[in-house]
């Protein structure tokens, strides 16, 4: 390839990956205008030191299998278990509704865990298209932001972010999750291909 065409294909590709990191604070505006909101619920961490892991040291395999799991918790929950700013999704979308998600881990507790049932607790970000027949991706009902799954009880919980009228997003993002997992949140979403099967899962439940 001539050196001129070469330049212009890496700058194109350096544009694509770095409007696929934008910050969340971005994202987070855009989705005030066109997304449902999120409700925040504080999350109470335990005394002592908090072991936090990392892609790098974790078993093979394992941060698929979560993501897995909070994929489907999501989309098998009621779409108000969300608690999306106490919206009844249901009612406003109507009652013939499914939640199809995205997913990305930031993080999970215990550090240690070695196998999908060790994990108590899941830092991600999830975006949601709520599926109605022949409702095209665009127009759909969306529920989307940094959450917390807990796999600890038998009906997992789920814990999103939302700014509130006193408290800045950025600052509940800091007091429900870890400062490692908030500084990701701020920076990364979904990656493009988890973007692209989700909105390949959509057009399938949308009938589109």
């Amino acid at each position: 390839m001539p050196r001129a065409a070469r330049s212009r294909s890496d700058h194109a590709a350096g544009d694509e990956v770095r409007a696929n990191m934008k910050s969340w604070k971005d994202l987070a505006a855009g989705l005030r205008h066109r997304y449902v909101g999120a409700a925040a619920i504080l999350l109470t961490v335990s005394a002592g030191a908090l072991i936090l892991a990392t892609p790098e040291d974790e078993p093979a395999d394992l941060r698929t299998q979560i993501e897995t799991r909070m994929r489907d918790t999501l989309e098998q929950s009621d779409p108000g278990r969300h608690n999306h700013a106490g919206h009844d999704v249901a009612t406003a979308a109507g009652a013939d509704v499914k939640p199809i998600c995205g997913v990305r881990v930031y993080g999970y507790e215990p550090a240690q865990a070695v196998a999908l049932a060790d994990v108590r607790k899941v830092y991600g970000f999830h975006l949601c298209g709520v599926a109605e027949p022949k409702r095209p991706w665009d127009v759909a009902v969306k529920l989307a932001g940094p959450v917390i799954v807990d796999m600890s009880t038998q009906l997992p919980g789920i814990q999103v972010v939302e700014a509130t009228a006193d408290v800045t997003f950025a600052d509940r993002l800091r007091e429900m999750f870890p400062a490692r997992y908030a500084d990701l949140a701020q920076k990364e979403a979904l990656a493009e291909a988890e973007m692209a099967g989700l909105r390949s899962r959509y057009d399938d439940a949308a009938g589109l």
